[in-house]
């Protein structure tokens, strides 16, 4: 009887050698590749965090690091269909080329002698296994391609067939993978028309480049240990069925049930532990988790933190109190250890006062529910995640009852300055330029003894020396994505004296339309002449504004004079809007939206983050 299931932890290495000659798959109903450069980043970290770690289990063994499970289909011989798991193993893949063509390069540069032998051995070891996953070698052709890179190319481990992606860049990653050193990757990538820098390429590329940058950062022997690391001590799952039906069911049950235990699980239960001891101790214990609980589920629900964040938070505001990172004379040290670490290992004193540990977190959590309606709050928790980390360390200065938003104004916009060119450069949060600066800042932004003005002016002094006003401005003029239209408008509000505000349900409304059945005479109207320039113009910052939900329902494929006109008293328009730019296009001095008023609009607003960005606005 044919085997039917086959679930098995397996390395990042083994999980690629046991694929032998097969053919991994990506099938057609997959979407597309969808990592970005910020998922990355936060992978990036992972590995980094746990390579520095050095917790052993219970065999005596560093414990290995976990990225999920993985469900293939093998019903069809010679190849391996991924049911989930197909963005992780397309992740991996970019990673293991960034590692091969820098392993090359270092060993180009060692001369091998009785110091440097070992590591030349290590290298060559980690290059070779790469080299028989990416291009199914064995030890005799793989001598041919290491001879001969160019026989690279056409090689490929992966094909997708996703109908999800488009046929221009369907081909990145096996060009990539093909490519016998990065200058070659980048002419080789698709360039998506009239984009700038990074923007003009794939998450593929984009992604390449970043794991090929951080390792660019890394000596030889560091290198070796991320690939060591990575390859050999990081898992996953692996659960392979020789049927499909089979293997889509597995997917939606492991997607709906069986959640492992989170870090705060294990916390909580050795808080439970200690505070056992003593039967008072535990019902005060037992109460004010109930209270953290409650409450982090609640801000869990409006995306503002979980009880895992709260620790996490806690930890940065402790090793910040305690000046952990701090190295006299050079950069901080940014290895963060992970929560089960720091708390369990590092600092395992703190779970011996459970009570104290839990006013610090119930602390938290009600500053987080008083701020939370504040408008500059909801604004910042829409930039990346690790913007919190930084604002509830200053939160953390005050006593619940003294928080205003007065009071948190500057630092908060501050972070939001930083966090805002993080949404326009191709480096991730985990670069010395953001990380490494906020590291340092943190221990002055839980020291109430340092004002807000020496703060702010390590901001300034920071943006100012790491970025140039032009290029940023550049990269704002092609911006797509609908963060910056959030702020945008508190810019607007806040230049005008407005007030600013906005709801769960408030919508980015295209002023051009992007969509409809009078899409060909809006072009017509708008001067634009082919589908691709309408892309372009249709997302661009200039065409976006808040609007009210209900009000976007009612004119977001009208025509502009619809949208804006004063007179009409059956449907909703510009006129009824509570948003500061909605309010202004009423009195707009013309009746169309042309392609020339779009990219009018969007240099203003461009100048205005621009000068936000650097402390003018």
């Amino acid at each position: 009887m044919p085997k039917k299931i086959d679930p098995e932890l397996k390395t990042i290495l083994v999980y690629f050698q046991k694929m032998g000659k097969d053919k991994i798959i990506i099938p057609e109903y997959q979407r597309s590749y969808s990592w970005t450069t910020e998922t990355c980043d936060k992978l990036w970290q992972d590995i980094e965090e746990f390579m520095e770690s050095d917790i052993v289990g219970d065999s005596g063994e560093k414990e290995p690091y976990f990225f999920g499970t993985i469900i293939a289909d093998c019903s069809t011989q010679g190849r391996i269909s991924l049911i989930d798991g197909q963005q992780r193993t397309t992740t991996f893949i970019l990673l293991m080329k960034a590692l091969l063509l820098r392993i090359q390069k270092e060993l180009k540069t060692i001369t091998r002698d009785d110091e440097t032998e070992s590591l030349i051995d290590a290298l060559e070891d980690r290059r070779n296994a790469i080299v028989d996953i990416l291009y199914q070698t064995d030890s005799d052709n793989r001598r041919d391609i290491l001879r001969n890179p160019e026989k690279m190319k056409g090689r490929c481990i992966l094909e997708s067939k996703s109908i999800n992606e488009s046929r221009d860049y369907k081909g990145d990653l096996c060009k990539i993978v093909g490519a016998t050193d990065f200058d070659e990757a980048e002419s080789q990538c698709y360039r998506i028309p009239r984009k700038q820098k990074d923007n003009k390429y794939t998450n593929f590329f984009r992604n390449f480049k970043y794991f090929y940058l951080k390792l660019k950062e890394y000596d030889s022997t560091r290198i070796n240990k991320f690939a060591k690391t990575f390859l050999g001590e990081c898992q996953v799952i692996e659960i392979r069925s020789w049927n499909t039906e089979q293997a889509i069911k597995m997917f939606n049950s492991l997607n709906s049930t069986g959640l492992p235990l989170s870090d705060a699980d294990i916390i909580s239960a050795q808080l439970y532990s200690k505070a056992s001891a003593d039967s008072t101790a535990l019902n005060e214990f037992t109460e004010i988790w109930k209270t953290i609980s409650s409450k982090a589920r609640w801000l869990e629900a409006k995306k503002i933190v979980n009880i895992d964040s709260l620790l996490q938070q806690n930890m940065y505001i402790q090793r910040a109190e305690q000046k952990v990172y701090v190295r006299e004379g050079s950069q901080p040290d940014v290895t963060t250890p992970g929560l089960r670490r720091y708390y369990t290992y590092d600092c395992k004193d703190i779970l011996s006062q459970p009570m104290a540990l839990c006013k610090r977190l119930k602390k938290l959590a009600e500053i987080w529910e008083t701020v939370q309606d504040y408008p500059v709050v909801k604004l910042i928790v829409k930039f990346n995640e690790n913007a919190k980390l930084y604002l509830i360390s200053f939160l953390n200065r005050f006593e619940v009852n003294e928080l205003t938003q007065e009071k948190i104004l500057q630092i908060t916009e501050c972070l939001i300055r930083l966090f805002t060119v993080l949404e326009l450069v191709d480096v991730g949060y985990s670069s010395s330029q953001f990380k490494t600066f906020l590291f340092g800042e943190n221990v002055k932004l839980v020291d109430k003894s340092v004002t807000i003005d020496v703060i702010r002016h390590d901001f300034d002094e920071h943006i100012s020396r790491c970025w140039k006003e032009e290029e940023l401005k550049e990269t704002l003029r092609d911006y797509e994505k609908n963060i910056l239209v959030f702020l945008n408008e508190y810019l607007f509000a806040k230049k005008d004296r407005l007030s600013f505000d906005f709801s769960d349900s408030v919508n980015v409304e295209h002023i051009m339309p992007g969509s409809g059945r009078q899409k060909e005479t809006i072009m017509s109207d708008a001067g634009i002449e082919t589908r691709e320039e309408f892309d372009f113009f249709v997302n661009q910052l200039g065409n976006k504004i808040l609007l009210e939900e209900d009000i976007n329902k009612s004119i977001s494929n009208d025509w502009f004079r619809t949208k804006k006109q004063k007179t009409v008293t059956e449907k909703k328009g510009y006129k009824d809007s509570k948003y500061g730019i909605a309010q202004k296009l009423v009195n707009y001095d013309s009746d169309t939206w042309k392609k020339e008023d779009i990219a009018a609009a969007t240099e203003k607003v461009a100048s205005r983050i621009i000068r936000f960005i650097f402390g003018r606005e």
